[in-house]
């Protein structure tokens, strides 16, 4: 079991940048695939973006294609995510996932395929 801890939420103004950070312990990070995920009041969890064990294969929604970065670094066992360019529909819960390790190749783009999950990190776009 690794225990994923979210950080760097906070209230930015639309157009602003924030970082986020999911910093694990109990496990080190080398081996497992990484995930973001965001999740509206009263709505379903979506995915924002996702990576695999070595930083090599990464994945972005749509909605954030182009402002939104996801990196990893497995030296200091944290995982990021930058947010340029933010837009009120970016308010959400943000949350830090990682699966069951295994070096596995490509990085997971569902909810479904993580098992280890942080608490969340809220995030709040003013217009």
């Amino acid at each position: 079991q690794v225990q994923l801890v979210e950080s760097g939420g906070g209230l930015v103004q639309a157009g602003g940048s924030l970082r986020l950070s999911c910093a694990a312990s109990g496990r080190t990070l080398s081996s497992y695939a990484m995930g973001w995920f965001r999740q509206v009041p009263g709505k379903e969890r979506s995915s924002v973006a996702a990576v695999n064990w070595s930083g090599s294969s990464r994945y972005h929604a749509d909605s954030v294609q182009g402002r939104f970065t996801i990196s990893r670094d497995n030296a200091k066992n944290t995982v990021y995510l930058q947010m340029n360019s933010l837009n009120p529909e970016d308010t959400a819960v943000y949350y830090c996932a990682a699966d069951n390790g295994g070096y596995y190749p490509s990085a997971r783009r569902f909810e479904s395929e993580y098992t280890n999950w942080g608490q969340g990190t809220q995030v709040t776009v003013s217009s």
